[in-house]
């Protein structure tokens, strides 16, 4: 049964599907959208994209990969703060967006980070959207406790759904503010490059994990990350063989002994620190 949390009024899978640098490489394609379709399949049904990501070839490999298939599945994307400056940027984004991924609508919105947005004609113009039906929900990514602070000084800026960041074993920043303010106020957080990048697979505490688990250490990885409630990752997989291992972490119970483990690994803060992005 496929573990579920909720983004406003939607219950969605605690484990999704990333998507950055999927639709670069021609030759993968095929394979790509394999795996996209294998993952609805084993109940993956978040889907995570941007327009960043391949200048929109990821987002047309989605499309792609979704076509026929829409029902039921919970689409992101994003748009760059380069063109979140006016309403007439943010709608043509959006709309180029709506056009790649083939559909006529998106499920959650998301400003792809800080840089020369006009926050609140971004917030306007989200609302607009969505009371027009082209999203459902909007959210923000890359946002700290200071920039959701703003946010929600905004008129309508309360209607915020979801704060996509940095977040796995080895950057825990966002356990010492930013995760439990989320929380206090109900706001989803989307945990992005959730086995960072596949550096932290040779640490020993995961390793000893994954063989008393029958796992791997990206499985351990991602059932840590995704084991409070409003926690979703979204982990990229490039094959069916790493979907199938992705699909199953959600189903790996750690025990207290593994997190005390895992904090001796990789401590948690225990001050303030800056919010980390790749």
């Amino acid at each position: 049964m496929t573990r579920t949390t909720r983004i406003a009024s939607d219950a969605v899978p605690v484990l999704g599907q990333g998507t950055w640098q999927l639709g670069d490489r021609p030759a993968k394609r095929q394979q790509e959208i394999a795996a996209l379709r294998l993952g609805m399949e084993l109940g993956l049904t978040l889907i995570d994209t941007a327009e960043l990501y391949g200048d929109g070839a990821s987002e047309d490999l989605v499309g792609e990969a979704i076509s026929g298939r829409r029902d039921g599945l919970f689409l992101v994307t994003k748009v760059l703060p380069g063109n979140a400056s006016s309403r007439k940027k943010i709608v043509a984004a959006c709309e180029g967006s709506l056009r790649r991924l083939r559909v006529d609508h998106v499920d959650l919105y998301l400003l792809h980070w800080r840089s020369g947005e006009d926050l609140p004609v971004t917030v306007a113009t989200f609302n607009e959207l969505a009371d027009s039906g082209k999203i459902r929900h909007w959210g923000v990514s890359n946002f700290d406790v200071d920039d959701l602070a703003e946010l929600r000084s905004i008129p309508g800026g309360d209607r915020v759904a979801c704060n996509q960041v940095l977040y796995n074993v080895s950057r825990r920043g966002i356990e010492f503010d930013l995760l439990p303010d989320a929380r206090a106020r109900g706001l989803n957080v989307m945990a992005y490059t959730p086995i960072e990048q596949g550096r932290i697979l040779g640490n020993s505490a995961l390793a000893e994990m994954a063989s008393r688990h029958d796992a791997t250490p990206a499985q351990i990885a991602l059932a840590w990350t995704v084991r409070q409630d409003g926690v979703i990752a979204i982990p990229r997989a490039s094959s069916p063989e790493h979907v199938r291992e992705n699909a199953a972490a959600s189903r790996i119970q750690l025990t207290d002994g593994d997190l005390a483990a895992i904090d001796r690994a990789f401590p948690p803060p225990k001050k303030k620190r800056a919010l980390e992005m790749i």
